[in-house]
């Protein structure tokens, strides 16, 4: 049973991780390289309806929200609550940051740059706010959910997962590029990577009694 104090200190982690997540995913954004597969649909069907970015993943968070009760409540916390009504806005946030007081010239080098920033903060981003174990992201409880009750590998479920959000943000004219292929396939073993080496055991260390 985990008290008042380490509830505190593993939501800070869990809003800390999302704030990190949105700017790698702004990163991607501003650089034209592509987001992640999810943003990347969302903004492409959002952009369809005439929504922003902000307001149709909230939308669809809630839905998914609701299957991940049906199925997999023991996913459902804080942390994606923080997570499914924040992240959108925080992007959002984050372009506008960019675009208003860092102008910069997209070359291929800034865009290669900008790239593997935005690849490594938001998977460690993602890797932060899920190891808080304050309950995942909507979109991110798929993959376990499924794992839960198949027993397969969470890397290949994860990497499927993304592979169909790919196909939906190119259906409907998303910001897909080399970012968003590049994320489809390292989302899952990046974020394997800094649970296993950053984010568990500093979250374990700040919470150590």
């Amino acid at each position: 049973m985990k008290n008042i104090k380490e509830i505190s200190i593993r939501t800070a982690y869990a809003f800390l991780g999302v704030a990190i997540l949105a700017f790698g995913a702004a990163t991607l954004r501003v650089g034209k390289v592509g987001l992640d597969p999810y943003t990347a649909a969302n903004i492409g069907i959002g952009k369809s309806l005439g929504l922003s970015l902000g307001v149709y993943q909230l939308i669809v968070n809630c839905i998914i929200l609701v299957l991940v009760f049906l199925f997999g409540r023991k996913y459902i916390g804080i942390g994606t609550v923080v997570n499914m009504v924040l992240t959108g806005f925080f992007i959002d946030f984050y372009t506008w940051v960019y675009e208003t007081f860092i102008p910069f010239e997209i070359t291929r080098f800034i865009q290669v740059l900008l790239l593997l920033i935005g690849v490594i903060v938001f998977t460690f981003g993602a890797s932060l706010y899920m190891s808080a174990e304050l309950g995942n992201a909507p979109y991110d409880a798929i993959a376990p959910i499924i794992v839960d009750r198949t027993h397969g590998s969470y890397k290949i479920v994860r990497i499927s997962q993304d592979v169909f959000f790919v196909l939906l943000a190119f259906i409907f004219s998303g910001p897909v590029g080399i970012g968003t292929v590049i994320n489809a396939f390292l989302t899952g073993p990046l974020i394997d990577f800094w649970n296993k080496k950053v984010s568990l055991p500093l979250i374990k260390k700040s919470t150590k009694v």
